[in-house]
């Protein structure tokens, strides 16, 4: 099985700002979170990680080895990063949406993030037909990740929601990956007192 993890909360995502290459860390509820996705998803065979920190401290939360694979980096969304999504022009959104090869503000067409990411997929599709690989990432690319085993545009990510720490399943043993989970969000367990 292929699990797509989105990374656990930020302050950034608290205030649902853009949240492209800059890099904070979890919250404490974030950790929380990576504490909650680790029980719920216990030994995966292979752990893979974007580089950027709040994907690899949730992912170092499943306790096994960590690889780093920069394709499962979140898009870069160049000037628009940390901006609130209403600082974004009509214009601008519409174009975003309609156009996978658009690139506002200097940063990253959505296209390039579908195709790294299904170079990605591609690779790991094998190993995780007969044993579970977690993938933590963001997202852009678990949409890009969700699109290709649907075998639909990249631009279906504009009409899918994804929460923070929230889990998807992709099944890749059959003759096309199959989604079987999306948007699956693990509880955290309650602070200790």
């Amino acid at each position: 099985m292929l699990i797509l993890v989105r990374h656990a909360e930020t302050e950034a995502n608290t205030r649902r700002l853009l949240l492209g290459r800059a890099d904070p860390p979890l919250t404490a509820r974030g950790r929380q979170q990576a504490a909650a996705l680790a029980s719920a998803i216990r030994a995966p065979h292979r752990i893979v990680s974007s580089p950027l920190r709040r994907a690899r401290d949730t992912a170092a939360a499943f306790g096994g080895d960590v690889v780093v694979d920069d394709r499962w980096v979140e898009m870069d969304y160049g000037g628009l990063d940390g901006s609130e999504a209403s600082a974004v022009g009509e214009d601008v959104w519409q174009r975003w949406r309609t156009d996978p090869e658009f690139v506002p503000a200097g940063g990253e067409p959505l296209a390039a993030v579908g195709r790294r990411v299904r170079a990605a997929c591609r690779e790991l599709a094998t190993d995780a037909a007969d044993r579970d690989v977690v993938v933590v990432s963001h997202v852009s690319p678990i949409k890009a990740a969700i699109a290709w085993a649907l075998g639909v545009e990249d631009v279906v990510a504009w009409r899918l929601w994804l929460d923070d720490a929230a889990v998807c399943r992709v099944r890749t043993d059959g003759p096309a990956p199959m989604v079987v989970a999306f948007n699956a969000v693990v509880p955290p367990s309650p602070a200790e007192p």
